[in-house]
């Protein structure tokens, strides 16, 4: 089944080279089905690579996907146009009387400082309390997912000596678990859902292209910050290697899980129309 997006946005013409199934509003609009809303709050800076990682995973369901691309008001971009962040993007006041099946909170470069001094955590915060009550199951990754423990939780993040990057073996905790809860001894916790299955919280980036990684890495590179190669990432630690898209699988299956253990599952019929319920 198909994700359903604005006609023109730059994604679908790679989705649709890549086979996903790609639905404008205007066909959507003749046929009586009720999609799941899903919205994703963008915090990266490349948001139109951002777009389209998460979009080739949402599409790739069986389920009927509504998306809505979400920015930061109080923060202004420097990488992506105000043309595209007006065109196919709304804030958080424009949708805050919605409801929705699910929300992304994206990951976003600013790991180093503490929460309170984002320029856009107070809107993060205002966010995160309204998805309570207007949103059925939240999907954190990585600072997301930060942002998520330390606001629902309480539970600080903690600073490492130097970068953590690369691929990692974990451990499943629960094989039983929709998710697949897993640990790492390297790089610790992975994925951590509440009991209700209502916050979800990864804390890496399955969506990343098989060369967003390398292109972080070349970046802070010339950057002349000195970062280790990622771990267990180029073959042979040779940078000069492609690296193998090993994590591909992975990340479809915990998307397509998500969306069918935790949203369309669980969220009531009516939750669009009426008030929240617990499960």
């Amino acid at each position: 089944m198909p994700i359903r997006i604005q006609a023109d946005l730059p994604a679908i013409e790679v989705l649709e080279s890549e086979n996903i199934f790609v639905m404008t509003h205007e066909r959507a609009n003749v046929q009586d089905i009720r999609p799941l809303k899903i919205a994703i709050l963008n915090l990266m800076p490349t948001k139109i690579e951002t777009e389209t990682q998460l979009l080739r995973l949402l599409g790739n369901s069986p389920l009927q996907v509504d998306v809505e691309l979400l920015h930061t008001a109080t923060h202004i971009s420097k990488n992506t146009s105000s043309y595209h962040l007006n065109t196919f993007y709304k804030t958080f006041s424009d949708v805050k009387e919605e409801k929705f099946d699910g929300l992304i909170i994206t990951g976003a470069p600013v790991e180093q400082l503490p929460f309170e001094e984002v320029d856009y955590w107070d809107e993060m915060c205002q966010i995160m309390e309204w998805s309570k009550d207007h949103v059925y199951s939240v999907l954190h990754i990585c600072w997301g997912a930060q942002a998520g423990l330390y606001y629902h939780y309480g539970i600080p993040k903690y600073p490492l000596p130097e970068k953590l990057s690369g691929i990692y073996n974990h451990t499943v905790l629960n094989p039983y678990h929709p998710l697949m809860l897993a640990v790492s001894d390297l790089a610790g916790l992975h994925i951590v859902a509440s009991q209700d299955g209502r916050q979800i919280f990864v804390t890496g980036h399955a969506e990343y292209d098989r060369d967003t990684l390398a292109k972080e890495y070349f970046r802070d590179v010339n950057k002349g910050l000195h970062p280790k190669v990622p771990y267990h990432y180029f073959p042979d630690d040779d940078d000069t290697k492609t690296p193998p898209f090993t994590w591909r699988s992975n990340a479809h299956l915990l998307v397509a899980n998500w969306l069918n253990y935790y949203v369309y599952q669980q969220t009531p019929y009516d939750f669009l129309q009426g008030e929240s319920q617990q499960p």
